[in-house]
């Protein structure tokens, strides 16, 4: 019946190309191809390839794919248009299949499918007519670390998480374009969060103005940010209406919903600079530093975070993938990403 399923639903993503609904697709609305000035920096296509295909039977246009030594990875949005490079970079795909090829279903959903060695269904190659293996389980999470409830779970089912740093990025807070305020210290955002500051006054902005702090669902990237390295076991306060269920809603609420001049809600930098962009939000300095590459390098900025490979203790193909992201050639990939990568790498080959 799970195989009925899915050979219904690649159906119907080959004849119409229509995007699976949700996951990371439903957050992003820039398109992702690759630039002008992209570079093949994986010269030797021979270590992490896709295995053979095979006809599904009953059916002469729909092809099953092994995933060979290329693994199958899931993660969070943030992590997509990496995912989409590596693909690039390995194994040729057009750009339009790409968008089915890397198909993420979010933080908590992707950690789940790690630990517990489920697969992700929805992974296709369109213009080939192929849906790739969906028994082989997800091998790698690129994306933000696992929560402690993920950890937790983890370590109930007896698995060892590896957790690899591969990038910064910077955990930023946003506001409407039209508040005033610029900055805030790491104590006021604290404060604002605890319900201590109810007013924008208070923290430089229009007096009488309140000040509406949404939030993300527990157990979202963002919110394991916000509940670990921002407020570090701080109780947070909510209204049930001020929590997001997406990033692209946090993001419109404090854009352009009603009373979103009211508004402060949280994102991660490349996700609102290249994911979902909008016009009408501003990211504010926290302690007066902005989230520059040199700031999140050297840790000035206080709310530096790393994005992560994250695979299963054991897994030996996935380690020499991973061992390959952070080497030098990874890195490039990873700088043409747009990411700030673990360290400055030259644009060009060595000699």
């Amino acid at each position: 019946m799970k195989k009925l399923t899915a050979v219904c639903l690649i159906a119907m993503l080959l004849t119409s190309g229509a995007l699976a609904e949700g996951g990371s697709w439903g957050q992003i609305n820039q398109s992702l191809e690759k630039g002008e000035n992209w570079r093949r920096y994986v010269t030797e296509q021979t270590d992490f390839q896709l295995g053979a295909l095979t006809p599904y039977p009953g059916s002469e246009s729909l092809l099953i794919g092994s995933w060979g030594d290329y693994p199958s990875i899931d993660g969070s949005t943030v992590c997509v248009p990496l995912a989409m490079e590596l693909a690039r970079q390995w194994l040729d795909l057009s750009e339009e299949d790409l968008n089915g090829f890397v198909n993420f279903s979010t933080t908590p959903y992707a950690y789940d499918r790690l630990t517990f060695s489920k697969p992700n269904p929805m992974v296709t190659i369109p213009s080939r007519g192929v849906m790739m293996d969906d028994t082989h389980p997800v091998d790698i999470v690129l994306g933000t670390g696992p929560s402690a409830d993920e950890r937790k779970a983890a370590q109930d089912a007896g698995v060892n998480l590896v957790t690899v740093p591969i990038c910064y990025d910077a955990f930023v807070f946003l506001v409407n374009s039209e508040n005033p305020v610029e900055n805030l210290s790491v104590q006021q955002i604290q404060d604002i969060y605890q319900g201590k500051i109810p007013d924008w006054g208070e923290v430089g902005g229009t007096a009488g103005l309140p000040i509406r702090a949404y939030q993300r669902p527990h157990g979202s990237g963002s919110q394991t940010a916000m509940e670990e390295l921002v407020m570090k076991g701080l109780p947070l306060t909510a209204e049930e209406n001020y929590v997001s269920d997406g990033m692209a809603d946090l993001i419109a609420q404090v854009g352009n919903y009603d009373n979103a001049r009211e508004a402060l809600g949280y994102s991660y930098l490349y996700y609102v600079e290249g994911l979902y962009k909008s016009g009408d939000i501003r990211v504010l300095s926290v302690d007066g530093m902005a989230p520059t590459p040199d700031s999140l390098r050297s840790g000035a900025y206080p709310f530096t975070v790393y994005y992560y490979a994250v695979y299963r203790e054991g897994s030996a193909a996935a380690e020499r993938f991973v061992n390959w992201l952070v080497s030098d050639e990874g890195q490039r990939c990873v700088a043409q990403a747009g990411y700030i990568p673990l360290r400055e790498v030259s644009a060009d080959q060595p000699e």
